[in-house]
């Protein structure tokens, strides 16, 4: 090429024989040139053939990734999805709370847009200023200006400082602020589920967010000829629980005014459908409030009693050890025992809760009665092994598998363990651990025709328009027979009309149910005046649709038998219940025996609204709660004309 530049006309041949009579340092510069050029023309061939091809190929990729560089994001928060009830009654939901954000380096007089947002939102100025000073792309200022309220927002908007962006975001709303609270559970700071079942289906609830793009360069100075747009937030799914909030409302009432009569140090209560093991109720106390759960310790708000508690149930368990009696025919309904008042078992005399025994009684009796040596005698009838296949048949020793978190198993004891002793203790309620799902499952078991379900709490979860998933009832095994099922519905009839919880009757309408009144195990020991009270109940006994159970921890200034003092409580959530599922009253029941010394009654509540507080009566069937400093009384629950246990409470505010 060299050549051809100084001597146009010179042939190929001569070229070559030119270059052979060079000397050899200047060959090899010319051939290092001739490389050099050759490359630099293959790399500019190579750059436009590939600029060429991303022009016409890869356009609209790489414009993509540019946007990509000059977008800043302002984030929308997806609301998180409805609870609801059983009838879709709102039970939890979201509300508007504005974020506003910003792009620090669009904001040109820091000092004055933090002044001014300090001023709206009642903060110091530096707590703004520490995010206007950040060398981000987008900041979120938090929690100065954080799920501030829509006035504050608006105020924001006004104001139009450059770089200061105000979006949306949601906070969990609670129209009845405890209710529930251990179920539903809490949800964090950046609204994801923290406990129960905001945690369980955190997937299904929690939206998707959107946001405002801005498109910006470098120093952060918009980008004129590109406009800003929105994406839209996308709301989490709605969740249908099985819970009846009518009922949830009657059943916390009942526990609130425990509260505060008894004092006790927890109490625990569910109500399940016995046909399907639907959740229909389910509290624990004392409670807290989700939306201010950091007031509260975590070791409150993290038990779910009902489901996480394990103790020794007492004589509820009876129900277990007579079902499976009766179901191996162990023993006739209508068959004489004798009971002294103890039973002497490998030595050991072992009490009834009854000093000196109740003397000749039936088997049917013995339940009605709550006669622990007849139930001692039902155990060594069955036999260890028999005895306890029931108790696992019914479900206890394993978790339900209820779709919540937080659910104990109990503890049972080993079959290899279990003497005589330990056989008699079973079998009328001490030595093994449960927890009150269990209980109240197995009961359902016993009166429902004899088959254990799985418990469930929630029903189904829908987005806009469908059914994303959804839980029906799901049959375990059959534990007894449906003759034996009928036969123990009777039975449990009579210990509510003619037995130890006669308190729960309910006129015109077929109850049956089960005391119980157990010591309270600390290390290994039983405590001396330390019990669980607690109380089973059941209703229409012809057609059982509602089984409530209510436990009580060391109630204080009363008497420590599950009869006297739940069984009165479960009554009233029983009426209650009976009320919101239309329930008719029945004929063909058995008629309640004449009141015994520990037996309460109900009276009904006067009309006390309008009333100055100092002319309340101060003595009289029931009690007063005074809520307020007022001196007229405003509002009153229960209502004018509604029934309560005789001694109970009244809420009066002022």
């Amino acid at each position: 090429i060299v050549l051809n530049m100084k001597n146009k006309h010179i042939t190929n041949k001569n070229k070559i024989q030119m270059l052979s009579q060079l000397p050899l340092h200047k060959k090899n510069f010319q051939i290092r040139v001739f490389i050099f050029l050759i490359l630099i023309i293959f790399s500019f061939t190579s750059i436009i053939i590939r600029l060429s091809f991303v022009k016409m190929s890869l356009n609209e990729e790489y414009y993509v990734k540019a946007l990509e560089l000059w977008t800043r994001n302002a984030p929308v928060e997806g609301a998180r999805g409805n609870i609801y009830d059983r009838n879709g009654k709102l039970i939890v939901g979201s509300v508007l709370t504005p974020t506003v954000i910003c792009i620090p380096s669009q904001v040109t007089n820091k000092e004055l847009v933090a002044s001014d947002l300090a001023r709206i939102l009642d903060v110091d100025t530096n707590a703004i200023l520490k995010h206007l000073n950040k060398h981000v792309s987008v900041e979120i200022i938090k929690p100065s200006a954080r799920r501030i309220t829509v006035e504050e927002a608006s105020s924001i908007s006004k104001l139009r400082h450059k770089g200061i962006y105000v979006v949306a975001d949601t906070t969990r709303y609670y129209p009845y602020d405890t209710l529930l609270a251990h179920t539903i559970g809490i949800v964090g700071s950046d609204n994801q589920g923290l406990s129960g079942i905001e945690y369980k289906y955190d997937s299904y609830l929690k939206g998707e967010k959107g946001g405002i793009n801005i498109y910006t360069d470098a120093h952060g100075t918009n980008i004129g000829d590109l406009t800003s747009y929105y994406v839209d937030a996308k709301s989490g799914n709605d969740i249908y629980l099985t819970i009846d909030l009518d009922i949830q409302i009657s059943l916390e009432r009942v526990l609130n005014n425990a509260s505060i009569r008894y004092d006790p140090e927890e109490i625990s209560a569910l109500v399940m459908d016995p046909k399907t093991s639907e959740i229909l109720a389910m509290a624990s106390y004392p409670t807290f409030s989700p939306s201010n759960y950091q007031e509260y310790p975590e070791s409150l708000y993290n038990r779910n009693l009902p489901i996480w508690s394990n103790y020794e149930p007492g004589s509820v368990f009876k129900i277990v050890t007579y079902s499976a009696g009766l179901e191996e025919k162990k023993f006739r309904m209508d068959e004489i025992f004798y009971d002294p008042g103890y039973k002497i078992v490998s030595g050991v005399r072992i009490k009834d809760w009854k000093a000196g025994g109740h003397g000749r009684e039936t088997f049917l009796e013995v339940i009605q009665n709550s006669c622990n040596p007849g139930f001692m005698e039902i155990g060594e009838r069955l036999g260890v092994s028999t005895l306890f296949k029931y108790i696992k048949d019914y479900g206890f020793g394993v978790k339900s598998g209820i779709d919540i978190v937080g659910e104990s198993s109990g503890i049972l004891f080993k079959e290899e363990n279990v003497g005589p002793v330990e056989l008699a203790t079973s079998s009328f309620g001490q030595g093994n651990s449960v927890t009150m799902l269990q209980l109240v499952n197995a009961t359902s078991a016993a009166v429902n025709g004899g088959i254990l379900n799985k418990p469930f709490i929630v029903s189904k979860i829908m987005d806009e328009d469908n059914i994303i998933l959804e839980n029906k009832k799901t049959e375990i095994r059959r534990v007894i027979s449906e003759e034996t099922s009928k036969d123990m519905r009777y039975a449990l009839e009579c210990v509510a009309s003619l037995g130890t919880a006669r308190s729960s009757y309910i006129p015109n309408y077929r109850v049956g149910g089960k005391t119980g009144t157990a010591q309270v195990v600390v290390d290994g020991k039983y405590q001396s005046g330390s019990y669980i009270l607690s109380f089973v109940g059941i209703a229409p006994m012809n057609n059982p649709e509602l089984v409530v159970m209510i436990a009580m921890k060391n109630a204080k200034n009363t008497i420590q038998y599950g009869g006297v003092v739940v069984a009165p409580m479960v009554k009233e959530v029983l009426m209650d219940a009976l009320t919101i599922k239309n329930i008719p009253p029945q004929t063909g029941g058995i008629a309640k025996s004449k009141l015994y010394w520990y037996d309460l009654s109900n009276v009904i509540v006067n009309n006390h609204i309008g009333t100055y507080v100092k002319d309340l009566p101060k003595y009289g069937k029931y009690n007063f709660k005074i809520i307020g400093n007022g001196e007229k009384v405003l509002e009153q629950i229960p209502e004018s004309g509604e029934e309560i246990i005789e001694g109970g409470y009244v809420l009066i505010y002022t």
